[in-house]
C-alpha cells in the first residue's frame, strides 16, 4: 500500500463509463449532459474508459477496442476533441467529481505512434517481429520496460504528468504486467503536479498471475501492488463470488476469503468493490432474483473498500455492452414496473429492479466515518445469509444481507435497532432476529 494512501476512499464511490456506449451519441458532450443523474445517484468520482485514439490495424470488431490505443497524448475524434474533453472534466469538478482516466501501458495498438517512431520500445517474439504476451489479445503489441533508460519510462512518466494536469486519478490497466518500480517512479513525479491524484491498479486474478510467471514474465500480486497504488481491483476474491453464484462454492468459504484481506493486506488496503465491470457479466444478469439482487447491491456498498457502479448497473441493465462495436447501455431495460428516476423524489429504495433509489440511500450510510478506520469482518449464516460488521471502539455498524433473497432468522445483538436504509424500527429477543429478506444495516454501540 502506497504509505501516503487516503482512506477515506473507503467513503467513496466510483461511476465506471464507456463514453462510446453510454448514450445513442457516445461523446463527451452527451456525457456531460448526464452529469446531474449521475451526481444525485451519489457519485465522488467518475472513471473514463479509454479516451484515446483507437488503432486501425488488427482491430476487433468494426470500432475495435478502446484498449488497443495509437497515440497516449490524443483524444478520439469519434469522443469530441480535447475541448470537450477538458470541458467535461471542468464541468465534473464543478459538481464536486474527481476524473479518473483509464492508463493502459501494458501494450498499444500495432499501429501506433510509439511503434512507429520507437520500435526499440515494444517486446519482440524470437522472429524479430512485433509480438505480445497474452496470445488472445491479437489486436495490440506489448511494450517492454526492461531498460530504464530506453527512453520508454521517461515518456510514459511525462505523458502522466501532462494529463494528471486534467484529471484527479489514473485506472492502470493490467497494472501488474508492468514493473512495480515503474509505477514507484510514476507515482512520485505525478505527485508534483498533482499531489491527491488517485492510483488505482487493475489488479489481477491469481490465476493470471501464476500463469505469467510460469512462463517468465514479470506479474505482481496484489500485495506487491499495494506499495505503488492507493486502490486494486478485488480480483483476489472475484472468482469465488462468481464461484458461489453458480453453486459450486459455499457461502463460509467466500466469506473465509474476504476476511482474509485484513491479514492479508497493509492496514490502509483499499479494495475495488465491484458486481460487475466492462469485463464482467452484469449483476442482475448474474442475479436474476430482485430482492437478491438488492442485497447484493447493499453488501457491495457496505464492503471495505472503494464502491464501483458500472453505468446501467443502477437500473439492473443485463447486458454487457461489446467493446469493439456501438452498443449503447440499455437504459430502463432492468426496470420492473419503476420509473427511471422516480425514487430521487422520495430517497426511498426502489420497487421492482430500479437500484438507483437504494444507491441514494447506501451512499449517505457509505459516508460514515466507521467505513474508513475500521476492523471489518463478515460470516456466512444459514440459508445465504451474509453477516457484515465495522467495528472501531465502542461503535459498530452491522449488515445482515440475504444472498438468495429469503427470509430467516439470524443472531444480532439483542436490543432496538433502526434500520438505516429504510428508518423501519426493529427489535430483537435471545440475540436472533427475524429477518425479512430485505437488506438490513444498524449502528450498535457498547
Amino acid at each position: 500500500m502506497a504509505d501516503n494512501t487516503n482512506v477515506s476512499l473507503r467513503n467513496r464511490v466510483i461511476y465506471q463509463v464507456y463514453v462510446r456506449n453510454h448514450s445513442e451519441e457516445g461523446t463527451f458532450k452527451a456525457l456531460e449532459a448526464d452529469l446531474d443523474r449521475i451526481k444525485d445517484l451519489g457519485v465522488d468520482m467518475i472513471h473514463l474508459l479509454p479516451v484515446h485514439p483507437i488503432g486501425k490495424k488488427n482491430r476487433k470488431g468494426l470500432l475495435g477496442s478502446p484498449y488497443a490505443i495509437s497515440d497516449y497524448r490524443a483524444i478520439n475524434p469519434e469522443l469530441g476533441t480535447m475541448e470537450d474533453f477538458t470541458g467535461l472534466v471542468r464541468s465534473m469538478h464543478e459538481r464536486g467529481i474527481g476524473c479518473v482516466m483509464d492508463i493502459v501501458y501494458n501494450h498499444t495498438s500495432p499501429d501506433s505512434v510509439l511503434s512507429r517512431d520507437h520500435p526499440g520500445w515494444f517486446y519482440h517474439k524470437p522472429d524479430g517481429g512485433f509480438g505480445n504476451r497474452i496470445g488472445e489479445w491479437w489486436d495490440v503489441i506489448d511494450l517492454d520496460y526492461g531498460d530504464p533508460g530506453s527512453g520508454l519510462w521517461d515518456y510514459q512518466i511525462e505523458t502522466l504528468v501532462m494529463w494528471a494536469k486534467i484529471v484527479d486519478g489514473f485506472r492502470c490497466d493490467v497494472a501488474p504486467l508492468v514493473p512495480l518500480e515503474f509505477w514507484r517512479c510514476a507515482r512520485q513525479k505525478v505527485a508534483e503536479v498533482n499531489p491527491g491524484c488517485v492510483w488505482i491498479a487493475e489488479s489481477v486474478e491469481p490465476s493470471f498471475i501464476l500463469e505469467n510467471r510460469a512462463r517468465g514474465f514479470v506479474c505482481h500480486s496484489d500485495a506487491e501492488m499495494f506499495g505503488a497504488f492507493d486502490v486494486c481491483y478485488d480480483y483476489d476474491i472475484f472468482g469465488f463470488y462468481q464461484k458461489y453464484l453458480d453453486g459450486s462454492l459455499d457461502l463460509a468459504s467466500y466469506a473465509e476469503r474476504i476476511n482474509a484481506q485484513e491479514y492479508l493486506y497493509p492496514a490502509n488496503y483499499v479494495k475495488l468493490r465491484n458486481l460487475e465491470n466492462h469485463d464482467r457479466n452484469r449483476a442482475a444478469f448474474s442475479i436474476a432474483n430482485e430482492r437478491a439482487l438488492r442485497n447484493w447491491t447493499a453488501f457491495n456498498y457496505f464492503q471495505k473498500g472503494l464502491t464501483l457502479i458500472y453505468a446501467g448497473q443502477e437500473e439492473a441493465a443485463r447486458n454487457r455492452p461489446s467493446l469493439f462495436e456501438k452498443d449503447p447501455v440499455e437504459w430502463n431495460a432492468g426496470l420492473s414496473g419503476a420509473v427511471s428516476g422516480g425514487p430521487a423524489n422520495t430517497g426511498a429504495p426502489a420497487s421492482g429492479k430500479d437500484l438507483s433509489g437504494l444507491m441514494r440511500v447506501l451512499y449517505r450510510i457509505k459516508k460514515d466515518p466507521l467505513f474508513a478506520s475500521s476492523s471489518y469482518e463478515v460470516r456466512a449464516g444459514a440459508d445465504g445469509m451474509m453477516l457484515a460488521s465495522h467495528r472501531s471502539g465502542s461503535r459498530s455498524l452491522f449488515g445482515v444481507f440475504s444472498l438468495k433473497g429469503r427470509a430467516g432468522v439470524v443472531p444480532v445483538p439483542e436490543g432496538q435497532y433502526v434500520n438505516l436504509i429504510d428508518g423501519s424500527v426493529f427489535r430483537t429477543g435471545d440475540g436472533r432476529m427475524s429477518h425479512s429478506g430485505e437488506p438490513v444495516i444498524f449502528e450498535y454501540t457498547e
